[in-house]
């Protein structure tokens, strides 16, 4: 494969680095997915600018997790489920595969939601027909990557993850964001419990367990294993593959929280999809609102497929069996399928699943920081000691905002 082999030289070129990126785009896409849409909206509507900094901080957060990541499976040759397979008991293996599972569905709901509520929104259509239809694509896409392997797959995802952000940047040419309000809000600070709770929903909506377990598969898969000079190269250019699309990501999630505190600040959006819709609608008009709701759908489509790849990685990486993606699509589009059937509140069911996946983090964090900060795993590429002590940072805060989410979520509810 001309990625395995386009290495040569005394460091990759810019050239060869493009040549070498999309693993960390596909990751890329469970941090513009329905649940960020939902929360950056709904931060700039309710706050404005005061949690830029929450956006910012999240994506910094994301450019070493996902690294670390990718890192893990192409010195290893090991997934992230797969280096835990082999270091736990079958009783232990068995359990945290359940809650993997558990969090691999929650993000499924959450993302099938998401398509069948811009269905709805574009072509009126019932939300369970809507539910059917994101399946359909979401299982087409996976047999695309069943069929035809990961590059094309991944370039399919990298189109879904362009109309994305057209769709979410389109707001910004009619409308002007304040440079000095923006800047401002890079200042830490909450203004209630209220934006805690918001500020926690954006973290968990953006750094996904499902991204970290698959990015460290998609890394190896994509490039393979390698020695010596070969691995240094394929490390530095997953710097540059990661660098720039959680750049991608993250400006998206920006764009978000910036058109929704210049236009929409004061709007009630109720926290839901489609009061976002209409609030976009009534102040920056119909094909501004549009072109959201496409941006939405393709946020649906492809967040569904990937997190449904995501599921296989994990399920072949701690039981050490595989099922059809195909097979796997069905199977757990179900639950979605079941809610939507049974009429539940889509604003509802998102934030649950966004609950669930808080649950989820720190199986995903405090393992990945373990395995690559030991040299008798990653040999001479352990992280330093400020990395380690960086990644160790991240996931107490991380955790920490977690249960700020889940507290506050449960006291909300009371």
């Amino acid at each position: 494969m001309a990625a395995r082999a386009d290495l040569q030289g005394s460091a990759p070129s810019r050239l060869q680095r493009l040549r070498l990126i999309g693993p960390a785009f596909v990751a890329a896409i469970a941090y513009v997915d329905p649940g960020n849409v939902a929360t950056n909206v709904t931060a700039g509507a309710s706050y404005g600018y005061l949690l830029v900094w929450v956006i910012v901080a999240a994506n910094l957060t994301a450019c070493l997790v996902q690294y670390l990541s990718a890192k893990l499976g192409l010195v290893t040759g090991q997934s992230l489920p797969e280096a835990l397979c082999d270091r736990m008991p079958r009783a232990g293996r068995l359990a945290y595969w359940a809650q993997a599972e558990l969090v691999a569905v929650a993000t499924d709901l959450a993302e099938v939601l998401g398509g069948a509520i811009a269905l709805y929104l574009l072509f009126d259509l019932p939300m369970l027909a809507g539910g059917l239809v994101t399946g359909l694509v979401s299982t087409w896409l996976l047999s695309l990557q069943s069929r035809r392997g990961q590059q094309p797959f991944e370039r399919v995802i990298i189109g879904l993850l362009a109309v994305i952000a057209l769709g979410f940047f389109a707001g910004l040419f009619v409308t002007s964001p304040s440079a000095p309000d923006a800047v401002n809000g890079l200042i830490p600070r909450f203004a209630g419990p209220d934006s805690v709770l918001l500020a926690a929903g954006i973290l968990g909506a953006t750094v996904m367990p499902h991204a970290v377990y698959l990015h460290s598969a998609l890394a190896r898969d994509r490039h393979g294993r390698h020695e010596g000079e070969q691995r240094r190269k394929l490390l530095s250019a997953t710097k540059y593959d990661v660098g720039m699309a959680m750049l991608v990501a993250g400006a998206v999630n920006l764009a978000m929280l910036l058109l929704a505190a210049a236009a929409l600040q004061g709007s009630d959006t109720g926290g839901s999809l489609e009061g976002a819709y209409a609030a976009v609608g009534t102040h920056l008009g119909g094909a501004i609102a549009v072109l959201f709701a496409v941006a939405l759908l393709a946020s649906g489509f492809a967040s569904t497929a990937v997190g449904c790849y995501a599921g296989a990685v994990i399920m072949g990486g701690l039981l050490r069996r595989r099922i059809s993606l195909v097979i796997r699509r069905v199977i757990t589009l179900i639950p979605a399928i079941v809610m939507l059937a049974l009429g539940a509140d889509p604003t509802q069911a998102l934030v649950i699943s966004q609950v669930v996946l808080s649950f989820g983090i720190p199986f995903a964090l405090v393992p990945l920081v373990v395995l690559t900060s030991r040299r008798s795993v990653m040999g001479p590429h352990a992280n330093r000691r400020p990395v380690t002590g960086a990644a160790t940072l991240v996931t107490i805060t991380i955790i920490a905002l977690n249960i700020v989410l889940i507290y506050l979520t449960a006291t909300a509810a009371t």
